[in-house]
């Protein structure tokens, strides 16, 4: 299952689980259904929200016909027209700032608690949420960004507490924080000029990568947050 599937990791993902003939299906979620996905029999589509009703009603149509062995939440913002990243106090809004919080973590932690509600008896699901290294308040060294490094660090404090709480209710759960390097998509179309060469990944790349660290981390009751070369990000 991949939410936000017409992004462009999530829908790199839906691919890369849609080429593997060990997968049964692929379910897609994004908010709108004239995807970026070609129709595929095994290929599933929803569309939501992201409400409180329409993402349980999302979880419990999934998992109607059966549990789910990957999910993965690809929702996440950076910038809009109406908003960039700050690079001083000066530059906050409480409008922008109020909005970044919102996609960046009370949505994905509204999937997690539908996800952890329902698959409390699953064997074995691995969740993997979009984070960010600059969510990481050991390794900012340079400031700014404020709203999406805050907002990426709410989302690991949110997630460290789910997995503490999973880890007693929904021992078959893993959670993984994921940084997916900096991916050429319209996320970070704006501030790809000054990378290093070699530093843009493909989304095809760092979904791939994403997928083998999931099948490389069972559940173990911990959070892991894990950058798309397989490190270990301190918190």
């Amino acid at each position: 299952m991949v939410i936000g599937a017409n992004g462009g990791i999530g829908s790199a993902l839906c691919r890369h689980w849609l080429n593997d003939p060990a997968v049964d299906e692929v379910v897609a979620v994004s908010r709108s259904a004239a995807g970026v996905l070609t129709a595929n029999p095994r290929l599933r589509e929803l569309t939501t929200d992201h409400t409180e009703e329409s993402i349980a009603a999302a979880v419990s149509r999934v998992l109607a016909d059966g549990g789910l062995a990957r999910v993965v939440i690809a929702i996440g913002t950076l910038h809009a027209d109406d908003y960039q990243p700050e690079k001083s106090l000066d530059a906050l809004r409480m409008q922008a700032m109020a909005e970044v919080y919102r996609v960046n973590c009370v949505l994905p932690m509204l999937w997690v608690a539908a996800l952890g509600r329902a698959l409390r008896r699953s064997p074995d699901t691995r969740i993997a949420v979009l984070s960010a290294r600059v969510g990481s308040i050991t390794d900012n060294r340079l400031g700014g960004w404020y709203s999406y490094r805050s907002s990426k660090a709410a989302l690991n404090m949110g997630l460290r507490s789910a997995a503490i709480e999973l880890a007693r209710r929904a021992r078959g759960l893993k959670l993984i924080a994921y940084h997916p390097g900096t991916v050429d998509s319209a996320l970070s179309k704006p501030f790809q000029k000054n990378l290093e060469p070699g530093q843009l990944l493909t989304p095809q790349y760092s979904a791939t990568r994403l997928a083998e660290l999931m099948d490389e981390h069972p559940p173990d009751g911990q959070l892991s947050y894990l950058a798309w070369d397989g490190q270990s990000i301190p918190w």
